[in-house]
């Protein structure tokens, strides 16, 4: 890995212009990252990057991600076939959010449950409780077939 990342600025006016990239790792050392799709703007899913996925995706073009509950790298996609392909990074002004807007290859889909976007949910108030109602029930892939481990994502 070639791209490394120094620490930011204290200084908030050099924080927020143009100049060298130096994200806010926050204590666990990671960055929310928001990944939309290039083409319309969806919202597929919302990760985490630590230093390490963020150089990845920084060298390869291709999005990796820090899995907090397997505690690795992940490759978004290798295991399903849709690697998402950054086709612009972001970040936001104090650089501790990076927004990447991709392609999906494959089925075009992100979620693991073979859904495009992993926010196929919306939150509503029914009889004063806050239920879930599914708004986009269209699986791309059976992911009982793509993977093999029920982990993997």
């Amino acid at each position: 890995m070639s791209i490394s990342f120094a620490s930011p600025s204290a200084d908030k006016a050099e924080l927020e212009a143009a100049g060298p990239f130096t994200p806010r790792f926050d204590a666990n050392g990671l960055v929310t990252a928001v990944v939309t799709d290039v083409r319309d703007g969806e919202l597929l899913m919302v990760a985490h990057m630590n230093a390490e996925a963020l150089a990845l995706t920084v060298e390869t073009g291709v999005a990796h991600y820090y899995s907090r509950s397997r505690g690795k790298i992940w490759k978004k996609g290798e295991s399903s076939g849709n690697l998402q392909t950054v086709h612009e990074l972001r970040t936001d002004c104090d650089q501790d959010a990076v927004w990447l807007k991709v392609s999906v290859a494959g089925h075009d889909a992100t979620c693991h449950t073979g859904r495009r976007s992993c926010f196929y949910r919306t939150v509503t108030k029914v009889d004063g409780a806050a239920v879930l109602e599914v708004n986009d029930d269209q699986r791309h892939f059976d992911p009982s077939v793509v993977y093999s481990d029920a982990g993997t994502r």
